[in-house]
């Protein structure tokens, strides 16, 4: 067997190893999940998420998926929260501990203080017999048919089983809080999904980039307006309206069909009826829009239907929405 071939064999039966148990986690599912849903559901508290090692990554990634889609959590290391971090942990909350084993002794020596402190315990295991599982109010239980490492050792299949039971968690308290894509905007202000949710055309506009000119303006002073405002296009406007656009594709095929255009008016070689779309158009929208109609410029207009701007292709792209 080449080497190559024996890198192939080694990463599909990592991934088949893990695909399967994440098969028999979706059979898991069932009155349990349920009730773990409806108690962080109606929890008058936030959740408190708690692991060590990699469990302890996995409770990281599944805190954040959680606050990111209208549920409040935060996650404590295991190790720290014997030394002062649970002081972060008040009555009404509850309590998630992730352990695969579900004898992890930084997980374990927590419990005493979370009876006496009248938190609600869930522990998401791998071991229905460990003693998380029966000192737990409920369980989310985490079946793996076998870790994918060579040495059965390495958390894998386990930890994949973990971070989609987590991801389930957060889905369907996600649908249950009615959490919406504005409501998902709001919690996600940078970044490309940030821009994608949030920004508007006009928020691309800038304020001293507003080419125009006249249906009369001749050739010459039609390249001087596309120049000096550097959007490769500039709007024609007669008596307030827009009536035509010129972009410098329309110069470049002017100039193949005529050898002197010098004295050309604008309203000769511009295009009538260009497209025009309202200031308050999300932007990924006006991006959709320009890409379907395979244009490079859209013409801005506010509420009104006055003429507010030009946008190009590439200041999408610059904004990261390609």
């Amino acid at each position: 067997m080449s080497e190559h071939s024996r890198i192939i064999k080694i990463a599909r039966k990592t991934i088949k190893l893990e695909s399967e148990s994440l098969i028999s986690l979706e059979k898991s599912i069932g009155k349990e999940f349920c009730k773990v849903v409806d108690s962080i559901f109606n929890a008058r508290g936030k959740i408190v998420i708690c692991g060590v090692g990699k469990s302890g990554l996995i409770g990281k990634k599944i805190s954040a998926t959680l606050n990111s889609t209208g549920t409040s959590a935060i996650f404590i290391h295991a190790g720290e929260a014997s030394h002062g971090d649970i002081g972060a942990v008040k009555p009404n909350d509850i309590f998630l501990a992730i352990s695969k084993s579900g004898d992890t002794r930084e997980i374990t020596d927590l419990i005493p203080f979370l009876k006496n402190n009248g938190n609600f315990l869930i522990g998401m295991t791998s071991n229905r017999s460990s003693t998380l599982a029966k000192k737990s109010n409920l369980i989310l239980f985490t079946p793996f048919k076998e870790e994918a490492c060579p040495n059965k050792l390495s958390p894998t299949s386990s930890s994949i089983t973990q971070l989609a039971i987590g991801d389930a968690l957060a889905m369907t308290l996600m649908e249950l809080n009615d959490f919406k894509p504005k409501d998902f905007a709001l919690l996600h202000p940078s970044g490309s999904l940030g821009k994608k949710l949030n920004l508007k055309i006009r928020d691309l506009l800038k304020d001293d980039f507003k080419p125009q000119v006249s249906p009369k303006t001749k050739m010459k002073d039609v390249i001087l307006e596309i120049s000096r405002k550097r959007l490769g296009a500039t709007v024609v406007i007669e008596d307030n309206s827009i009536v035509g656009m010129i972009t410098d594709g329309d110069i470049r095929r002017m100039l193949e069909k005529n050898d002197n255009i010098s004295e050309l008016n604008a309203d000769q070689f511009m295009t009538k009826n260009p497209k025009c779309v309202r200031d308050n158009l999300m932007a990924i929208d006006a991006l959709y829009l320009m890409q379907s109609k395979k244009i490079n410029h859209l013409i801005i207009i506010d509420h009104k239907d006055s003429y507010v701007g030009v946008t190009h292709i590439l200041d999408f792209i610059n904004e990261g929405l390609n």
